[in-house]
Formats: C-alpha cells, sequence, structure tokens
C-alpha cells in the first residue's frame, strides 16, 4: 500500500512511517493539514492516516474539503479524540474508520486493510485459510498439511493465522508483539523466536520443505511451498 500520513505529533509520525516502512509501506509525510489536503489532491495514494488536531487546517476540516473534491481516498481518522461523538464526527465528515489514540500498529494496519479491501470490494471474511500446502481452519481452529493434522496450542494458531494473513510477506517481530501479545513495547524476551521455533516443528514434517524462513534483521516470512 502507498499511504499518506497526516500527522503533527512527531513522535508518533516516526513511529507510524518506520513500521510501515519495515512492512514495505512507502508513506509519503504531512505535518500540517494544509500540507496534507494538497498533498491528497495531487498524489495518488491507497489509503490516507489522517489525525484531527492539526496546525492550519483542522483535519475534519481538511477531510470535508478532500470529499468536497470528489476524491474518495480511503481515510482512518487517527485521533486522541475518542469518544463517541468525536468518532461519530470523523466518521460523517467522510472518515472510512476511526482509531483513538493511543493504539496499537497491529490494529492500525489491519483497519488500514480492511478500508483498502472494502473499496476494492474485495471478500473480507474466510473461514479458511490456505498457504500451499498448508491448511487452517478458522472454525475448528485447527491446521492441516499435505492431509497430515496439526494441533496447535492457542497461541500457536494466533501466530500461524497472523503469518498466513501475512503470507510472502515480512512479518516484523514488533508487529507479531503487538497483534498476538498485545504488547506496545518490546517486552525484551525471546518469545516470538520460541513460538516460531515450536510452531515450525509442527507444521514441517520431515521432508517436507521448511516454510517460514528467517528474514536477518527484520522478522519472518511464510512461503506457499
Amino acid at each position: 500500500m502507498k499511504l499518506l500520513l497526516v500527522e503533527d505529533d512527531a513522535q508518533t509520525a516516526e513511529y507510524v512511517r518506520r513500521a510501515l516502512g519495515e512492512l514495505g509501506h512507502p508513506c509519503d509525510y504531512a505535518e500540517s493539514g494544509i500540507d496534507g489536503l494538497t498533498a491528497a489532491l495531487t498524489g495518488s495514494y491507497d489509503a490516507i492516516i489522517l489525525d484531527r488536531n492539526l496546525p492550519g487546517l483542522d483535519g475534519l476540516a481538511a477531510l470535508t474539503a478532500l470529499r468536497a473534491q470528489g476524491n474518495a481516498t480511503p481515510v482512518l481518522v487517527l485521533s486522541a479524540l475518542g469518544q463517541v461523538d468525536d468518532r461519530i464526527a470523523g466518521l460523517r465528515a467522510g472518515g472510512d474508520d476511526y482509531l483513538a489514540k493511543p493504539f496499537s500498529f497491529g490494529e492500525l494496519i489491519a483497519r488500514l486493510e480492511a478500508i483498502v479491501r472494502r473499496r476494492g470490494g474485495l471478500p473480507d471474511s474466510q473461514t479458511q485459510l490456505l498457504v500451499g500446502s498448508l491448511r487452517l481452519d478458522l472454525l475448528s481452529r485447527t491446521g492441516s498439511r499435505n492431509g497430515r493434522q496439526i494441533e496447535l496450542l492457542n497461541k500457536e494458531f494466533q501466530l500461524l493465522e497472523y503469518l498466513m494473513r501475512h503470507a510472502g510477506q515480512v512479518v516484523t517481530r514488533t508487529m507479531m508483539t503487538e497483534a498476538i501479545w498485545d504488547y506496545s513495547f518490546n517486552p525484551g524476551t525471546n518469545v516470538i523466536d520460541v513460538h516460531v521455533s515450536r510452531l515450525r516443528s509442527k507444521i514441517d514434517a520431515l521432508g517436507e520443505t521448511p516454510m517460514i524462513r528467517t528474514i536477518r534483521g527484520a522478522g519472518y516470512r511464510l512461503d506457499a511451498v
């Protein structure tokens, strides 16, 4: 996804841009409402992340102006204003989704994927995931590979589901920590590596091609084999 981030808080902007960069998503950046609106109208983006309290032009005013110009780029409003009335105002101004701060990056990227998927008319619900020879049933919470049943503990199931939903993509340890363990900080342990090691031992039987690759300095990638 190519994204535009309109955010005046330097620390938040750096965090989001770094995390998006780890996933390979290019992200343009604007610090004010006016600069953000200009970038949105002159550039081409899959989605826009828009703060509300912006200098120069309020985020919702920028969003209203964007829609008035006929621009239908999906917009996720990201704001410290998280009350019900605030969320309603954001959606009625033309936002496709609304996420209150503080937030989890894993939830942010999931919501971005959802609004881009909705705009493209793609299905957003599945009961099974299939990557190469690996199948995961989301209802029974069981896995199988080449017809061989795979018993999964809860965290292993969550980890495998996350990897399969991002198959072919590099998934960072930060993403997995936030998405599965609900931490927004580095817990300072090797919990991710331990669980990936256990998962590998379950999905790769003797003679089968390993599916989870370690990407040095980044994280892991599940490939279809």
